[in-house]
């Protein structure tokens, strides 16, 4: 019997399922790819990492590095959609192509109207540059909707965040298509002046599109990141010197200007190793909220209006330039051309534009000169210094601490940005090999590589700041308190206890100061925290553990999140002090060294013994010093209880947590029902899209088959292989089906069209099917006739094999009726023999006398094949020979046209059947190819020689080479027999099973062992086979 904890259990086929499925799994799982995407006012940019795919960036369906933030609905020409119908939907330049012809469902540049409330200024700029969109404050919230003429005046508006999820939906698509698997995962990047209620919607449109939003990080800081993916900085506890970069980003909806720190660290690692890591660190940043490429775009139209207005045809219409901006079309052409004209000005001195009909049945030619657009861009040009240089004092820097300028952004490469930019700091200062366009998207998904367990990155650790003043507002003893808790420095992540003197239930809010309009301060609420529990908490304290009253205090933990940057709850708790009570028993434990309770607590970690004994001796010293001891013991006693009621009562302090409620203001919590709602709608819209899809599909396919079967009636060989009546019938078809789509098609629904499609199919396919049997046939029939060689001969190796088998057994039987003549006589002799001649070992026997023993000695026939192997191999050749005469015979018969009285694949079907046949014939000989006789045991001979033990142990049955062998003897072609070997296990679809090499009283430790070492090698065979690569990718 087994030992305790080595008992052996079988294991069920079903555990072992459940763990292979296990593994399989969180394989798979820590294998996901994440995505990191920089969200621009007018561009989404989307970068992919995955085993295999370091730092790629996601194209789109256009194979554009970059998509235009963008989605329309078109619209019917049958008017508004009914109720549970979806229209079909653009994204990026799709869908801004759409704007001249429906500005009303074309919704760009989203990001501007993201957590912003419905009176703010970003909803009146945003309705002047697209008037023809129906801006709305979203029904209970005090964010934003848009509503759309596509659907019925009942269907709900849409918001901002269920339109941004629809493209950030579009780039999880392009994401899929690139990485082959699902991505959920994504890290984002913002500006640095991103509020609290804008990271919020952000989030719920992250999670409308079905992503985890792991990190968000500031432009700035991805910036950094990608700097500092290929560098190394001096590191700082070694003497080195940090590096001191600025960060200046101006895309096209506002610049902002980041001053990060680059060093390197040595850091403890894994045991008595150290390691060296490099840190990014935000120390201060600042921006312009309204200085971009929109901004100098505005100008351009304005110019452009202006000049249009003075024209003799404009003025005739009475055109003016409020009826210019408020026409939706016409808006919508100006800004698409305002932005080619400023890209063009930014590598030419000049540029025009030309617009047939622009407005009012006026045609309109604009030019405009580089030097006109500075002149016209003045004001905002003496703006572009703002951003450093109030970055730089919330640095603490100044110029001259900084070691170089990162620019980045599109907007940045306009001439006069960087002539001020190029003024401001040296020249050889900006940094001119960085990826303005692309590095923040590689740096935000470099940091999400580096937050997902499936990869293992160079160590950048990074911090960021979130850019406001927090605080917090409550009233205390009837008067209102204000206090603040982070300041814009404050590094996201940090946490702080905020102090409370409260006996009963208390409230606070947290709140956001953010810059109002006219440039004053404006606290706007983001959390609300109400106590639960607290008057109860205090009862039970003063109760249970005797609490002073003037000793409560409350801590309520507030953390800016790691993840989004807002500030949230953590923890609350209550303190108090009590007094420790010592009696007069505990004094004269300590007067005789015995020590109180405190002193008899077992050992601390990292306490030693003599650490222990001396603090309780030097306690026991100061005891008897203050207690001035005498020889008597009742007068010790005495001493040491007046010596324990001198020191005063002794305290400690009690902590109890509480509950509490926080529930979050300005952007709220979306309701789970509402949210639901518009999740629902967003799968909808998608179920829509697909059905679309398909539909459309099958419309070109049945297109495309019309095109293709006209071709078919000019082929020969397919004229060949049909009648003229189905030939006529199928171009009446094929005629009708053509008019049919460009009539009726267009609006039929995916049925009828499939419908339509498999009318022509099954007219087409069986002509197809002739004529690819007629080419097909001849060398299927050759094949079959090379088999039915092939079993022809293995009838003679059979015939041949059986008239061996019947010599050797009549030469067997003759051998056996000598040796019984020998045996008669044999006790004879033996009875005059030396009775110690037994004892000799038979290795010593002579030669001459092993010899004669062996030939009088019948030796075993192996019987390989039986006469019903003969029979077998012969019915089979005869019949399959009758079967191809009958079958061919029939065929001359027909005409190409007519269907064939034997198909391919039955010819090749019978075809299988003989070399399965000569297989099994064979396999049968080649189980007795090595096969030697059973020999009797000699009595005297137990020893056996090194080789012929190894000649056992190697004896696994023939090899390839030898298998091969037999068959050249046997007349058999090789190339057309195919072995398996006999340890090979097949399953039911022909796959190679895994052996498990264990011995047969093998423990479930063991067995799981080998299991878990396959699935191993399988892995890593599998990854380097697909992808190159490890499992684990290094960036």
């Amino acid at each position: 019997m087994a030992p305790p904890g080595r008992r052996r259990h079988g294991l069920s086929p079903a555990a072992l399922l459940l763990a292979l499925a296990f593994f399989f799994s969180s394989t798979a799982s820590a294998a996901s790819a994440v995505l990191g995407v920089d969200l621009g006012t007018e561009y989404i940019k989307a970068a992919l990492v995955k085993p295999g795919i370091p730092l790629e960036i996601v194209l789109t369906k256009d194979s554009k590095r970059k998509e235009t933030s963008a989605v329309a609905f078109k619209p019917l020409k049958s008017g508004p959609l009914p109720p549970g119908e979806f229209p079909e939907r653009f994204y990026g330049s799709d869908a801004v192509a759409l704007a001249a012809r429906f500005p009303g469902d074309v919704y760009p540049n989203l990001k501007q109207l993201l957590g912003v409330s419905k009176e703010g200024n970003e909803v009146s700029v945003y309705n002047s540059r697209y008037p023809a969109l129906k801006v709305e404050g979203l029904e209970g919230r005090k964010t934003v909707a848009l509503r759309s003429d596509v659907f019925a005046a009942e269907e709900k508006p849409f918001s901002v965040e269920e339109l941004l999820a629809m493209e950030l939906q579009n780039v999880r698509d392009n994401a899929k298509a690139l990485a082959g698997s699902d991505v959920s995962e994504v890290v984002f990047t913002v500006p640095p002046f991103y509020t609290v209620e804008e990271r919020r919607a952000l989030e719920v449109s992250a999670r409308l599109a079905g992503l985890n939003v792991l990190n968000v990080v500031s432009d700035g800081l991805a910036v950094g990141i990608n700097y500092a993916m290929s560098r190394t900085f001096p590191v700082v506890n070694e003497g080195g010197k940090p590096e001191v970069n600025l960060v200046y980003d101006m895309g096209a909806g506002s610049a902002s200007a980041t001053v990060i720190k680059f060093q390197g660290r040595t850091v403890k690692d894994i045991g008595r190793f150290n390691k060296t890591i490099q840190e990014v660190q935000v120390l201060g940043a600042s921006w312009d909220k309204t200085l971009g490429g929109d901004a100098l775009n505005a100008l351009i139209i304005e110019d452009m209006i202006s000049s249009f207005v003075e024209l003799p045809g404009a003025k005739s219409a009475s055109v003016t330039a409020e009826k210019v901006k408020a026409h939706g079309r016409t808006a919508a052409k100006l800004w698409k051309e305002s932005e080619r004209v400023r890209q063009v000005l930014s590598a030419n001195s000049e540029t025009q534009s030309f617009f047939e009909s622009f407005f009012e049945d006026v045609d309109f030619r604009y030019k405009i000169s580089r030097s006109k657009l500075e002149e016209l861009a003045t004001d905002y040009a003496s703006r572009v210094e703002g951003p450093i240089t109030h970055a730089l004092e919330a640095a603490g820097l100044d110029l001259s601490g900084i070691d170089s300028v990162i620019v980045h952004g599109g907007a940045s490469r306009t001439p006069f940005v960087q002539a001020r930019l190029e003024a401001l700091v040296d020249k050889s200062k900006i940094k001119a090999n960085v990826n303005s366009d692309e590095a923040a998207v590689f740096g935000a998904a470099f940091k999400a590589a580096g937050l997902s367990p499936s990869f293992r990155v160079k160590e950048i650790r990074d911090s960021d700041i979130q850019g406001y003043t927090h605080g917090i507002q409550y009233m205390f003893n009837l008067k209102e308190r204000d206090q603040k808790i982070f300041t814009p420095a404050t590094k996201i992540g940090a946490t702080k206890d905020l102090p409370f003197q409260m006996m009963g239930e208390f409230e606070f809010t947290i709140y956001q100061a953010t810059p109002g309009p006219n440039g004053d301060v404006v606290k706007q609420p983001t959390l609300h925290f109400a106590s639960g529990n607290l008057t109860k908490a205090v009862t039970e304290l003063i109760d249970k553990e005797g609490c002073d009253r003037d000793s409560f205090n409350n801590y309520v933990q507030v953390r800016l999140s790691p993840i989004t940057g807002e500030p949230e709850v953590t923890s609350a708790w209550v303190t108090c002090e009590t007094e420790v009570k010592t009696g007069i028993v505990d004094g004269v434990k300590n007067f005789f060294g015995m020590g109180d309770k405190k002193d008899q607590e077992p050992l601390k970690e990292g306490e030693s013994a003599t650490e222990s004994s001396s603090a309780s001796s030097s306690k026991s010293s100061k005891s008897k010093k203050s207690s001035k001891t005498s020889s008597a013991s009742s007068s010790s006693a005495s001493g040491a209880a007046d010596a324990a009621a001198s020191e005063g009562p002794k305290k400690k302090t009690v902590r109890s947590a509480i509950t509490y409620a926080v529930t979050q203001q300005g952007y709220e919590k979306h309701p789970r029902k509402e949210f639901k709602r518009m999740q629902d709608r967003l799968a909808a819209f998608d179920a829509s899209d697909k059905a679309r899809r398909s539909r459309e599909e099958v419309l070109n396919s049945l297109e495309a088959f019309t095109y293709k079967a006209r071709d078919y009636l000019e082929d020969e060989s397919f004229i060949a292989a049909s009648t003229a009546d189905v030939r006529s019938t199928l171009e009446e078809k094929l005629s009708a089906t053509s008019d049919w789509i460009y009539a009726e098609g267009q609006d039929a629904d995916q049925k009828s069209l499939k419908a339509k499609l498999k009318e022509l199919e099954d007219i087409v396919k069986p002509i197809l099917k002739r004529k690819t049997d007629a080419v097909e046939r001849p060398e299927a029939i050759k094949q079959f006739e090379t088999n039915l060689a092939d079993v022809k001969s293995a009838i003679g190796l059979v015939e041949t094999q059986i008239k061996e088998q019947e010599e050797a057994l009549s030469k067997s039987a003759e051998a056996a009726s000598k040796a019984s003549a020998s045996s008669t006589a044999s006790p004879s002799s033996s009875a005059s023999a030396d009775a110690l001649d037994d004892l000799e070992d038979d290795a010593h026997a002579s030669p001459s006398s092993s010899e004669s023993a062996a030939t009088n000695e019948p030796t075993e026939v192996p019987i390989v094949y039986t006469e019903e192997d003969l029979t077998f191999i012969r019915e089979t050749h005869t019949n399959a020979s009758k079967w191809l005469e009958e079958k061919q015979a029939a065929q001359k018969k027909l005409k190409e046209s007519d269907d064939p009285a034997v198909s391919v694949k039955d010819i090749n079907a019978e075809a299988q059947k003989l070399n399965d046949a000569v297989i099994q014939i064979m396999m049968k000989k080649a189980r007795h190819f090595n096969y030697k006789p059973k020999q009797e045991k000699k009595p005297k001979s137990s020893k056996k020689s090194k080789k012929d033990k190894k000649a056992k142990k190697d004896d696994k049955g023939p090899t390839q080479a030898e298998l091969e062998e037999a068959l050249e003897k046997a007349g058999i072609k090789k190339d057309s027999i195919k072995f398996g070997h006999p340890d090979e296990i097949l399953d039911k679809d022909g796959k190679l099973k895994t052996k498990l090499d264990l011995s047969p009283d093998a423990t479930e430790e063991e067995i799981n062992e080998v299991i878990k070492k396959i699935v191993d090698d399988a892995q890593v065979k599998g990854d380097a086979k697909s992808t190159g690569v490890p499992p684990h990718n290094e960036l």
